[in-house]
């Protein structure tokens, strides 16, 4: 219990003076509301329109994981393929630095062309962003595995799989994890981009429709509680 409260409480309080501060400067400057509002304004929109922070919460959270997941799985798989030969990695890894380094704002109204609105094209969106620190991860970690314990393998004759299975996998784990840590924020930021373009189908709209919906409504208050929402 001492641990948990040890956890909990620093930044709980560091949270409540931050939040304090905000709303006596705001109050005490005279700061127009849909400029920067205080936090207790923030905090009444989210209540007041949390059914739809609620729902567009569950819609980008579906899009982001689907991403994630996605990209988990495809990043894993390249990168240990460009691990497994220089020629390979010298010949295909450009491209992936390539694909991190294209704006997804610029091919977002592509991924709606061929994905159509809604989810989908939010969810590839996301892929885009955050499958290449998967990638990079996971090839340094398979880089990483020590010369000495692949002689060993090799001296008792270890099959492929089981060299992989059983030596390169385990060794690349945890630099995969940090890839996967980077990837599940970029994940997030896609989505919601991926919603600004893509829009929303089916009656279902992300936190990406209700931030501009708010900004369109100068609803600064909403626009603040639906980052947290996406933060959350």
């Amino acid at each position: 219990m001492r641990r948990y409260a040890a956890f909990v409480v620093p930044p709980a309080v560091a949270l409540l003076l931050v939040l304090a501060l905000a709303e006596v400067a705001v109050r005490t400057f005279e700061v127009p509301a849909f400029l920067v509002p205080p936090p207790s304004a923030v905090l009444r929109a989210m209540v007041e329109e949390r059914a739809a922070l609620l729902g567009g919460a569950k819609t980008t959270a579906v899009a982001a994981l689907a991403g994630l997941g996605l990209s988990m799985g495809v990043g894993v798989v390249v990168g240990a393929v460009l691990a497994s030969s220089k020629l390979i990695e010298r010949a295909f890894y450009p491209y992936a630095v390539f694909l991190q380094t294209v704006p997804i704002v610029a091919i977002a109204p592509l991924l709606v062309l061929w994905f159509g609105p809604g989810t989908r094209a939010a969810a590839v969106s996301a892929f885009v962003v955050s499958v290449f620190p998967v990638i990079a991860g996971t090839l340094a970690g398979f880089r990483s595995v020590e010369p000495a314990l692949r002689d060993l393998f090799r001296l008792y004759r270890a099959s492929r799989f089981a060299t992989l299975w059983k030596l390169e996998l385990p060794s690349a784990l945890p630099s995969m994890v940090t890839g996967f840590r980077v990837a599940a924020g970029l994940a997030v930021i896609g989505a919601i981009v991926g919603e600004f373009v893509a829009g929303f189908s089916e009656g279902s709209a992300g936190l990406g429709i209700t931030v501009l919906s708010a900004y369109r409504q100068l609803r600064t208050d909403l626009m603040f509680g639906a980052v947290l929402a996406a933060s959350l």
